[in-house]
């Protein structure tokens, strides 16, 4: 195994800068600089090679089995300056057995270790990458073990009803005493409602992870591109008297109230004979029908042409500086003046934040397919257990498929594929 070495803080001049080397070789590299401290005991030393002072550090030394990748590891606390670093990173780069880690291979290496399961790796990656307070949260539940956790309650059940059917196959000839089948039955249905809840929260977790997407839209020349503008505070889209101006879906990504929330500005919608204008209503329908929110700009007559309400749509009064007092029991914005946009955005927040409060553990799309794997099993199996003549071996197998799906969540089987993938997203130095 080799010992590996990276920049584990951003390149750039810094305050501090932080050297992480991670194998066997670890602690042994450090002592060709200075003397070696006691392991978990912050150390102030003098970084010498080849009788030059390289800088005076603070030094961190891991013992085996006690460190982020559960190897020997020792970290360097140095002078930010980038002449600092690069003098240290040459002086490990002149040791034997000693080489520059790859992307992720920090990281990698505690999962192989078994100091983190894959849903942890992908938690970390999720919690660099957090833009809003509702992504720190969530990525910090699942690096801290919260997905592994659940896991091992349902493994339990599903351990204990394999057990019960096992133990009606190894004595198929004699009389069990008991009738095992209710229990095992009322495990595996407790089981499946345990697990279709979390399929269903998966999708709002999955949502907080990516972003919320909600959609403006109205017919053309409402005001949806000025309130995008406004929303964004900044001009994001071009607005103009000119009906139709917006063709294609234009974005614009925001924090509101710790959530990632992305707005699209769409198409005018109404019948029209330009191709292009079309190509962009029809866009504006497809990207709105998808939305998890949508907000109708209407002039107070009509609401939208030819488009379907959904619950929890947001009915507005566009151009409300434009617009008599008529329309008195809307909600009324203007992108122009500002009036009423605080009130919506925070509309839209309530929108979110409550379907937000119901997010589950699970937050990757992998999470969600193998939990529905390990549901068609169970399905499977309970199907087999009530039928009059059961197959037993046919359910005892189906509940090892079960667990099989469960496993390959963790990234204990059947991962080599995506690991690759996974661990090219971290920088080198985790």
């Amino acid at each position: 195994m080799d010992t590996i070495y990276a920049l584990a803080s951003a390149r750039g001049k810094a305050g501090i800068a932080v050297v992480r080397l991670s194998g066997p070789k670890a602690h042994e590299a450090l002592g060709m600089m200075t003397n070696v401290p006691k392991a978990r005991q912050a150390s102030l030393r003098r970084l010498i090679w080849d009788d030059v002072l390289l800088d005076e550090a603070l030094v961190l030394v891991f013992d085996h089995g006690a460190s982020f990748t559960g190897e020997a590891s020792v970290e360097l606390h140095l002078h930010g300056g980038q002449a600092v670093v690069a003098a240290v990173m040459d002086a490990l780069a002149k040791i034997d057995g000693l080489r520059l880690a790859e992307a992720g291979e920090f990281t990698r290496r505690a999962l192989e270790n078994g100091c983190l399961d894959l849903t942890q790796v992908e938690g970390l990656a999720d919690l660099i990458d957090a833009e809003t307070e509702a992504q720190r949260v969530q990525s910090l539940r699942v690096l801290s073990g919260a997905i592994g956790k659940k896991v091992e309650g349902w493994r339990r059940d599903l351990v204990r009803a394999g057990a019960l059917l096992e133990a009606t196959i190894d004595f198929a000839d004699e009389d069990v005493p008991v009738d095992v089948m209710p229990e095992v039955t009322a495990l595996l249905a407790g089981l499946k409602a345990d697990l279709a809840k979390e399929i269903e929260a998966a999708k709002i977790s999955e949502r907080i992870r990516e972003g919320f997407e909600v959609a403006i839209i109205g017919r053309p020349n409402i005001g949806k591109s000025t309130l995008l503008n406004a929303f964004a505070g900044r001009k994001a889209a071009i607005t103009s008297e000119i009906a139709g101006t917006t063709r294609d879906v234009i974005e614009v990504r925001m924090d509101v109230d710790g959530l990632a929330v992305t707005f699209l500005d769409t198409a005018g919608l109404r019948e029209t004979d330009d191709k292009i204008e079309a190509l962009g209503v029809d866009l504006a329908i497809e990207r709105s029908s998808a939305a998890d929110l949508r907000i109708f700009l209407t002039d107070g007559v009509e609401v939208i042409p030819g488009v379907k309400r959904q619950d929890g749509d947001l009915i507005v009064l566009g151009k409300a500086d434009m617009v008599s007092e008529r329309c008195t029991d809307l909600v009324r914005v203007s992108g122009l003046t500002g009036e009423g946009v605080s009130a919506l955005l925070s509309a839209v927040s309530r929108c979110l934040s409550e379907r937000a409060a119901v997010a589950g553990t699970l937050t990757r799309t992998r999470h969600r397919n193998a939990i529905v794997g390990a549901v068609v099993a169970l399905e499977a199996a309970l199907d087999e257990l009530a039928k009059p003549l059961v197959v037993v071996e046919l359910a005892a197998e189906e509940l090892r498929l079960a667990a099989r799906a469960l496993e390959m969540l963790l990234g204990r089987v059947d991962v080599e594929v995506l690991l690759g993938e996974i661990f090219a997203s971290f920088c080198i130095g985790k």
